[in-house]
């Protein structure tokens, strides 16, 4: 209960940030609905059309806007599967006795305090010109050529760049969850002879589900969300083959200037992920263990 003293203090504190909140992105995102029954280019002295839903008609029917749903749908599936999976083996492999765990954390984590625009760029340099030296070098030109330029490589150097990126952050809040499995319930498993693989899947992942829902939930709205990798890293190419949602919203709207098409795009794409991440959130919170 909060006390009628302390309730200036609660507006004090929480106003600026709801101020900030609302006017940041719920009035933006309500504008932005609105003009997306419009044809417009996003000039100021340009007329709007009125064209109701023909936006969200014509989605349907653009070939170039359901290819990078694909896109987008594979890079996440393969992201979120190398992402979490390599995040829980260093948990594993951190929280054991191995004498250099702490470095071992740091240097994991490092990557994911790079930016992602500067990380493409780093990327597209190890993809491109140092892949390209090593594969003629080596003779390995099957596997060591620029991949970025390849139509069927390049999305997944954009996996393995995210997977790089993200591995780190994810592996932290799986340490957590293993660290907030009561010590008394594995030797419990240990003593009714429970071997390690028994102990893993039957007590302690069920035990670290918490954790499994937040970086599934965090894996995916970011993978679904992915726009500065992408934008340093392909720029959507080759051929508009690792062209992801967020790219091609932000090319109709700043490249072709069909900012209302634009925006109709982004209000398919915020409800798709939307539903998404609550379903999935849905799904996970109620595998959860709760410790009586």
């Amino acid at each position: 209960m909060i006390k009628k003293k302390d309730i200036g203090w609660y507006i004090l504190f929480t106003a600026p940030l709801i101020f900030i909140f609302t006017t940041v992105v719920i009035i933006p995102f309500l504008i932005g609905i609105g003009y997306s029954f419009f044809s417009w280019d996003g000039l100021p002295l340009n007329p709007k059309i009125f064209v109701g839903i023909e936006n969200y008609v014509k989605l349907f029917s653009d070939t170039r806007f359901l290819s990078s749903a694909m896109h987008t749908t594979l890079f996440t599936f393969l992201s979120i599967l190398m992402i979490n999976l390599l995040g829980l083996v260093f948990a594993m492999v951190v929280t054991t006795t191995l004498k250099v765990r702490n470095a071992a954390r740091a240097m994991l984590f490092m990557p994911y305090l790079i930016g992602g625009l500067i990380l493409g760029y780093i990327w597209k340099f190890i993809f491109g010109d140092a892949f390209t030296t090593i594969g003629e070098h080596t003779g390995l030109t099957t596997v060591f050529f620029n991949w970025l330029l390849d139509s069927q490589f390049a999305l997944y150097a954009m996996v393995i760049v995210a997977t790089w990126q993200m591995a780190g952050y994810i592996m932290i809040i799986y340490i957590t969850g293993i660290h907030s499995i009561p010590e008394d319930v594995i030797e419990a498993a240990h003593v009714d002879g429970a071997s390690f693989w028994v102990t893993l899947f039957k007590v302690k992942f069920p035990l670290m589900m918490p954790s499994f829902t937040i970086s599934l939930f965090m894996t995916l709205s970011n993978c679904f969300k992915i726009f500065d990798v992408n934008f340093s890293l392909t720029t959507g190419g080759p051929s508009n083959a690792t062209e992801m949602f967020a790219m091609n919203i932000y090319n109709e709207i700043f490249q072709l200037n069909n900012y209302g098409y634009g925006q109709a795009k982004a209000i398919v794409f915020f409800i798709v992920v939307a539903a998404i991440t609550l379903y999935q959130v849905s799904v996970t919170k109620k595998r959860e263990v709760v410790m009586v």
